[in-house]
């Protein structure tokens, strides 16, 4: 039997760190690999009685938590076709993806209940609570007698490393339907082979930081592949001990996090790393007397070794690097990061390669890029020019999904003719490989003589000048305007009464235009009074504000 399959994966991980610690709670609850296998193995029992066949969809709603991981182990363990739901999105989303999906059983956390309508729910026989296991409600009336005598049975009968492992799935088997709210509305149905997994898996084996018996923290969603690949499944393939973060990861949850775990990889999206960087190192960094010791060679080596040190001491001072992805990371953030030399490196993918498109090392990659293409991938640039001109990112390979769930059109619209998945990213790819993300193609804009506006690129720059906590740029009338968040919580540690806001945001647009082309220069910058509406991954979901 291969090794190079999701069954020899984590067959093999299973069977060598049977009684090593597989999954912990942050708030309490330690599982090893072999309670993990017991769960699974009692909960394939209740499938099995249940009439759950391979290709059968489950369904999983809750945040991130040593059951939420054991549930989704126990469909791919099974065959069983798992559907992660984010626990953000509404009752109306949540039903619509659990009828869409056609899933016979959901396990739901008991916070969420209310989200699921029972009686219009299709397909829907029987909703398990993620906390404990037990039957909230069923179409078969002996539901709750099955899955505790399923439980009892592995109690008095314990599972051994030899009896347990994972369904052996066809390179082309639907495995998993990744529903995800993206920043231009509700999207469709992923479907997300076994040999997309698998390709993503053994490529983080081989070129990830990561070894057996390592820790790491999940708290990423868990129903976004980013999170679910590199938070989850990649540490669970060596056999590490993963921590479930089931708070909300605010600086503070996430520093104490890392200062309890010490965790050896972090995965991070940009917004966690600027805000960190905002609040902790640009109000040090721009203090008159820092900025001009910062320009003395002998000093600024010691300045920035010292707060390089904090910085490491803050991610748990054991990690080996921090891999962002999910959003583009500000400029300014990863050049000071890279003057300091901290282990941080940007990657780039998407939910449709299940999520690997880009990746290199920390130390290997290139400044202001998303890596080079992973292994049994390939890249191109939709342009004349690919390594100048900026163009459309299209990908083929391994890691690419098998479509939308029962919307043939989307399908077809998403490849080229010859093939190609269209990501609707648009960059260059330099003669070295490395790709270079500028934006969406849906977000850019046109200047007035016809120039490209990446409004991204904008927002990264504005998002630094202070009390801006989050901004938009948007086309009104031929003319760019910034949407502004105020950083509220910032003007009170200094004292900033709000009338002075609009006066510092006329600074600051000043400051901004300076730094630009005049063809991407901001003609006004409007306050707005809330955040903006995000996504799961924390972009803004720039649709609602055009």
């Amino acid at each position: 039997m291969t090794t190079n399959n999701l069954a020899g994966l984590y067959n093999r991980s299973f069977h060598k760190n049977w009684e090593k610690l597989a999954f912990s709670d942050y708030d309490g609850g330690d599982f090893t690999y072999r309670e993990v296998a017991t769960i699974i193995k009692s909960l394939h029992l209740f499938y099995q009685v249940s009439g759950i066949r391979p290709g059968d969809k489950i369904a999983v709603l809750g945040r991130n938590s040593a059951h939420w991981a054991t549930v989704f182990l126990s469909a791919l363990s099974s065959g069983t076709v798992i559907v992660p739901i984010l626990p953000d999105f509404n009752a109306n989303d949540t039903n619509h993806i659990l009828n869409h999906s056609e899933s016979k059983i959901v396990f739901a956390a008991r916070s969420l209940l209310d989200k699921i309508d029972f009686e219009k729910a299709g397909s829907l026989q029987t909703v398990i609570f993620l906390d404990d296991f037990t039957v909230a409600t069923s179409t078969d009336e002996s539901a709750a007698y099955k899955l505790a005598d399923a439980f009892e049975y592995y109690r008095k009968n314990p599972v051994s490393p030899a009896g347990f492992n994972f369904y052996e799935w066809s390179r082309e088997d639907l495995s998993i339907i990744s529903y995800t709210s993206g920043t231009s509305g509700f999207t469709k149905g992923v479907m997300i082979p076994e040999r997309s997994l698998t390709s993503n898996l053994v490529y983080a084996q081989v070129h990830m930081p990561l070894e057996p018996a390592h820790k790491i923290i999940s708290f990423l969603p868990m129903a976004h592949v980013y999170g679910l690949l590199f938070e989850f499944l990649f540490p669970v393939s060596l056999g590490c001990h993963i921590t479930f973060l089931n708070r909300m990861p605010s600086p503070q949850v996430l520093t104490q996090a890392f200062q309890k775990v010490k965790p050896h990889l972090i995965l991070s999206v940009p917004l966690i790393i600027e805000k960190i960087y905002k609040k902790r190192i640009l109000p040090t960094i721009e203090k008159p007397a820092m900025k001009l010791a910062l320009k003395t060679p002998v000093l600024s080596g010691i300045i920035l070794k010292k707060i390089r040190a904090k910085l490491v001491e803050t991610f748990g001072g054991r990690f080996f690097e921090i891999v962002i992805g999910g959003a583009p990371l500000s400029p300014d953030v990863e050049k000071f990061f890279k003057r300091i030399n901290f282990p941080l490196t940007v990657g780039y993918g998407m939910t449709e390669c299940g999520p690997l498109i880009s990746y290199e090392a920390w130390n290997k990659t290139e400044p202001s890029s998303a890596g080079r293409p992973v292994d049994r991938i390939e890249v191109r640039i939709d342009s004349e020019n690919p390594a100048q001109v900026v163009g459309e990112i299209q990908v083929r390979g391994e890691n690419v999904m098998l479509g939308y769930f029962k919307n043939e059109t989307a399908t077809k619209e998403a490849f080229t003719e010859d093939g190609w998945f269209k990501t609707g990213d648009l960059g260059i790819i330099d003669a070295n490989n490395f790709v270079f993300i500028r934006g969406r193609s849906k977000n850019m804009l046109l200047g007035p003589s016809g120039q490209n506006i990446y409004p991204e690129e904008i927002e990264s720059r504005l998002s630094n000048l202070p009390y801006v906590a989050e901004c938009v740029v948007v086309d009104r009338n031929s003319k760019l305007v910034a949407l502004v968040y105020p950083d509220f919580e910032a003007m009170k540690a200094d004292q900033v009464e709000e009338s002075q806001i609009p006066e510092i945001m006329k600074e600051n647009r000043a400051r901004l235009n300076a730094e630009l082309p005049k063809y991407e220069q901001i003609s006004e910058i409007q306050l707005v009074d809330q955040e903006f509406e995000k996504t799961p991954k924390k972009n803004i979901k720039r649709f609602k504000y055009f």
